[in-house]
Formats: structure tokens, sequence, C-alpha cells
């Protein structure tokens, strides 16, 4: 096996078991029989699953894999997102239940019903189409978490333009790339965002951006906290365009395939990754996912993922899972420390917040803060508790079911990515016994399997290579422009299984557990950050020659970067204090905070193999302090004692 397979399998076992309550289970949505039926008829069963959307057209196949790995899923069936995600349940009698219960950073709150977030998505929709954008147009979002924000997905959605959200914390250069490689035509943003209790401009980054890339016709910016802007001739303001639209518009019926979103992850080349998701598919998917999983119950439910809209977890599981299934949802603009570090749970309490899902470097974070923040507040509306994002501890999910749980409340452990388009294994909560830590097993109508180099399945007690071996309704239908780069990217390996690029193993019982990425990529606080992009970013400074960097546990992000920098000719006695700060905000501002390194370790040269390849794996002993390791194949063995001395300049300020 290779390196990743003897890493995956050196694994601590956790025998602590937790079934649901025999009440949980008599309510919940999806039964055991729920996997039999997969079983036995799996394109039967997602034609089920599918038919509960509502359809202009029927599709007459359910899956189409002639033409492998190109999928086309419900053929020759059309509908609308938007109307399946507003419309409907206006129409049904449902108009006035709360579809958002919005809370800004400032305090600032806003109820919006279905009836109302109908009017709003319509004329966002006329909106765009005066602007110019018709059926198969991008559209770019960089925005806050706001209300906007969600009508300005819907309103794309429902005219056909495939959306692009970009995180609102990325850089101005990260957002021209991906509106370059888009070429879309409209960008929505706002003039800022409200952050620790400050006011964090977005327009400035947008106005870099756009000055590059001549698709751009129009920047439409949302007032949300009135900070100055520069206006220029392509910009509109929502509230004077979008306000004075028609409240009425005729959503129009598109095939199943037409593309939905293209949302950019990074890639190991440098390059983001435009993984490209289509409409009927990824709809099915994400609402039979949202519905069973986190047993939604949209009279009584009030439902909060607190991920971010720029992230795929806010497109599946904010916007369109949750209002394709008719849910209340909780909508937070700010931080978990503002104004102070209970803010999520004084959100809980005063919304009756029933099904919270959020990350485990959340709960890390929330475990470092203190019990006494959640227990200041009654959390006992609390009924079942969710994690996403990366693999959690066994200590932070019992924490989570103690402390935010009450030791009541089933906790759902969901693995899936960009790529997936929404979860592929997680337990049922009314069904599966849970371990802490393990996400448990392929939801019914997923193929998972556990491999070895050769592609070999491995059985109980085994670790490798976690792979799909069944076409799923919401699998990413290729990168935006570029179909090789797909192939290469997930095929190549074993042209019969998609990899997902990470590692996993089946316990004794076979439970799986997921162990984190086996490639370069780092998994910071959930986010996929590619290291040749960090590099890319610290060698673009001028004192810099060469990068390397990697991904180092952390026990707040799961992983944190550490970046080791050699400095050009004449540099060497630089002060390496102030220059390890001045190059951690170089990479802040060439792709964003998130990218930060939590150190940046100066030093005379890198782990080389003969043939010039970086040793990753001995630059990451270094970083999480452990002994070295296999140094033999290096060009000049003694570099690693010399990158050791180095760690008097690692830096870990903020």
């Amino acid at each position: 096996m290779s390196d990743a397979n003897e890493t995956l399998s050196n694994l601590a076992h956790e025998n602590r078991t937790f079934a649901p309550s025999a009440e949980f289970a008599a309510q919940a949505n999806a039964k055991a029989d729920l996997y039999d039926q997969a079983e036995a008829d799996r394109l039967g069963f997602w034609a089920t699953q599918a038919r509960g959307l509502d359809w202009e057209t029927d599709f007459a196949e359910v899956l189409d894999w002639s033409n492998p790995p190109f999928a086309k899923w419900f053929v020759g069936g059309t509908l609308n997102v938007a109307y399946n995600c507003v419309d409907r349940h206006v129409h049904s009698g449902h108009g006035d239940q709360v579809a958002i219960r919005f809370e800004g950073e400032p305090g600032d709150q806003r109820n919006v019903t279905y009836r109302e977030l109908l009017g709003e998505v319509s004329k966002a929709a006329n909106a765009l189409t005066a602007l110019g954008i018709t059926a198969g147009d991008r559209v770019v979002i960089y925005m806050p978490m706001i209300v906007e924000a969600v009508v300005a997905m819907l309103a794309c959605a429902r005219i056909g333009a495939p959306h692009s959200v970009v995180f609102a914390g990325f850089s101005a250069e990260a957002l021209r790339s991906r509106i370059d490689d888009a070429s879309a035509k409209l960008v929505i943003t706002a003039d800022g965002q409200n952050r620790r209790g400050n006011v964090m401009s977005l327009k400035p980054a947008v106005d870099e951006a756009v000055a590059s890339c001549p698709s751009v016709n129009s920047v439409l910016v949302v007032k949300r906290c009135g900070n100055d802007v520069t206006w220029g001739e392509k910009d509109v303001w929502w509230h004077e365009f979008v306000e004075s639209q028609s409240p009425e518009h005729t959503p129009q019926a598109f095939d199943s395939e037409h593309p939905l979103f293209i949302l950019y992850t990074s890639g190991t080349t440098g390059k983001p990754k435009g993984i490209l998701h289509t409409t009927g598919g990824y709809l099915t998917q994400v609402t039979y996912t949202h519905r069973n999983v986190f047993d939604l119950k949209p009279e009584t439910d009030v439902f909060w993922c607190t991920a971010d809209i720029g992230w795929v977890t806010g497109h599946s599981y904010i916007v369109y899972g949750p209002l394709a299934n008719r849910a209340t949802q909780v909508i937070y603009e700010g931080t978990p420390d503002a104004p102070a570090k209970d803010r999520w749970w004084d959100i809980v309490e005063r919304h009756g917040v029933t099904i919270l899902y959020t990350a485990p470097t959340a709960i890390r974070t929330f475990m470092k803060w203190g019990d006494e923040f959640p227990e200041s507040h009654d959390l006992s509306s609390l009924r079942l508790l969710g994690s996403v994002g990366e693999p959690i501890n066994p200590e932070a999910w019992i924490w989570y079911r103690r402390v935010i749980g009450g030791d009541r409340c089933p906790i759902i452990d969901t693995w899936w990515q960009t790529e997936t388009g929404a979860m592929m294994i997680s337990p049922l909560p009314g069904v599966t016994a849970t371990k802490p830590g393990s996400a448990m097993r392929a939801l019914p109508g997923i193929g998972v399997a556990i491999v070895d180099d050769a592609g070999s399945p491995l059985g109980n007690g085994s670790g490798g290579f976690l792979v799909l071996t069944e076409p799923w309704p919401a699998m990413l239908r290729g990168i935006w422009g570029d179909n090789q780069r797909f192939i290469d990217t997930y095929w190549s390996k074993w042209p019969q299984y998609y990899f997902a690029g990470d590692g996993a193993k089946f316990d004794d019982d076979g439970a799986i557990w997921l162990l984190g990425r086996v490639d370069d990529v780092m998994n910071v606080s959930g986010h996929r950050i590619s290291t040749t992009e960090v590099e890319s970013a610290l060698v673009s400074h001028p004192s810099v020659a060469e990068a390397a960097v990697v991904g180092a546990a952390d026990e707040t992000t799961g992983q944190a970067i550490v970046a080791f920098v050699i400095l050009r000719g004449g540099l060497e006695g630089a002060d390496g204090t102030s220059l390890v700060a001045t190059l951690r905000n170089h990479v802040a501002t060439e792709i964003g905070p998130i990218a930060k390194p939590r150190q940046v370790m100066i030093v005379p040269e890198l782990p080389k193999t003969r043939s010039g390849k970086i040793l990753r794996r001995l630059l990451q002993d270094i970083a999480e302090h452990r002994s070295i390791g296999d140094s033999t194949t290096l060009a000049d063995p003694a570099v690693m004692n010399l990158i050791s001395a180095g760690l008097e300049s690692s830096s870990t300020d903020d």
C-alpha cells in the first residue's frame, strides 16, 4: 500500500454507541426500510424521490449513464428550481409561513414569509431580465449573509441564469479570476458587511475585479451598511432598481440538466475549479437528504445551518434543500463572538431553533471558550444536531451532544463535498445507532466503497481511499469549460470509480470513519485550500524565492496552514519577525483571510528528492512537532536539521 494507506490504517477505536430514543424513532421521517427500497431498485428509488418535486414535464428516463463519467438524470424532465422552493408553497396555502428569520450582527431582525419571498424573488428576476440577463448567462454573487443573497440566488435560478457565489471574504484577485473564468455578465454585491462590530467594505474588491473583466456589464449593489462607496457607470442600487420592479413573474421550466450554478473550489494545479451542478438531479438529492437526515417537520421545526452561502453547504442546506422542503430557517449575518461569545446560543434560545447544523471547527472553538456560554441559555428547543465540513473528533462530538444537545439530541455527522452536491454518508437519526466521530454509512441510494491502491474494495477494519461506486443525482456534471480536467481530476485513478480525494476506514462493525484528504489540498475549517495557491501567493512577494505549504493539525480549525519559505538572495539577514508578519498578511491579501498561514518559517532550503520533488510529509512532521520520518530519499538529508532550526522564526499572531 501507499504511504497514504499506511497512515489511514493507524486509527483509534471508538466503542461508545448512541441509539435513537424510542420516541424519536417513532416520529422519524426516515425508517429502516428506506435502505431496503434503495437496495431493491436504486433507480426506482431515485425516481420516487424526484417525484416529490413539481415537474412541468415528467422525465422519461431516470439515468442516462451511456457516456461515463458524464451523467444525465431525469432525462426529458423540465422544472423550475425557484418555483419548487417558493411558489408551490404559496399555492398550497402556506404563504404566511415564515421562510427566513434573518438576524443581522448589529441586532436588526427581519421575518420573511414565503409569500413575501415570492414577491422579492419575482422582482429580482424581473430586474435581472431588465439588466439583459437571459437563460444561460452567468451571474457572480459576492455578498454577506443577508436575505438579498438568497433572493439573488433564487432569482438566477428562476430565469435559468447559472450563478457563481464567491465567498465575501475572498480577495479582489480571487473574485476576478472567478468572474473571468465564468465570463459573468453581472455581479451582485453589497456596499459592505458587518463583522465583529465593524463594517467591512465589499464594493472596493468588486470595483478592482470588474476593472479587469470586460464581460461584466452591470454591478447590482445592496445598501447593507451605508458605508461610502465609489460609484461607476456600471453600478446599480438594488433598493432603487429591484424594488421598482413588478412583484409578478412567471417562471420558465428548464431541462433537468440545465446548469443551475458554478461553485469554485481549490484545485491542486493552483487554478480554482468551477464545479458545475445542474437542476433536476441536484434539487432531488438536496431535498431528499434535507428531509430525511434532518428529520424536518415544516410545521414545527426551526432550522439553522450556520454556513455561509459562499460554500456549497450554504447552497444545499440554506437555500435549495430547506426552501424546497418548506422549512422555517434562521440566517445570521455575523460571527459567533459578536457582541459576545454566547451569540449563537442567544439566537437558538430566542428563535426556538430545533435543528442546528454546524462545523467541527465551531464546536471546538466553543469548547475552548467554555461551557458557561451555552449553559447561560435555554437550549431545550433543540432536538437534532448536525456536523459538516470535516471529520469531527469524538471528544468534540461528545461535548456537542452533552452541552449543546443536553444528552438527548441525535447527532448526524455528514460527509459530502462541493463536487457531490449533497450529503452522501450520514446516519439516519431515527434509525442509526451512532458512534462519536463516525459518519456511519452511505445514505440509501448512494454507492460507497473504501479501496486500496489497486482499487480493490476493503473490508471491515481496513483503511484506504474513499470512492463512490455509482452515479448519484446531485453529482457534478463537469468542471466549467474543462471536461478533460474533470476526467483527470476525479476519474483517472480508477475509471470505474469517482475518487473523492479523502481517506476513510471501516471499523470492525462496518461504520465509516473519514480521515481527511490524501492529496495536497488542505482542509482549514472545513474549506479546501490548495497548497499550490498559497505557495503561489507567497512566491509572488518580492522577498520570497521558493515556498512549500502543508496543513498541520489544529485543535480549532482541523488543519492550519504552515508555510516554509526561502528568501531571495541578499535578504537572508532581514528582520525575520517583521517579514513573517508581512508574508502572512500578503497571503491574506492575495487569496483571502482564510488562507492566512498560522506560521511562516524562514528556512535555508526545502526537503527535496534528487528529482526536485518537495517531500511535504517531512515538513508536516516539523509543523506538528513529530519525529522526522524517513529522509533517505532526500538529495541532502542534513537539510532537515537546518529547517528545524528555523522554528524560532515562526509566527502565531492573528
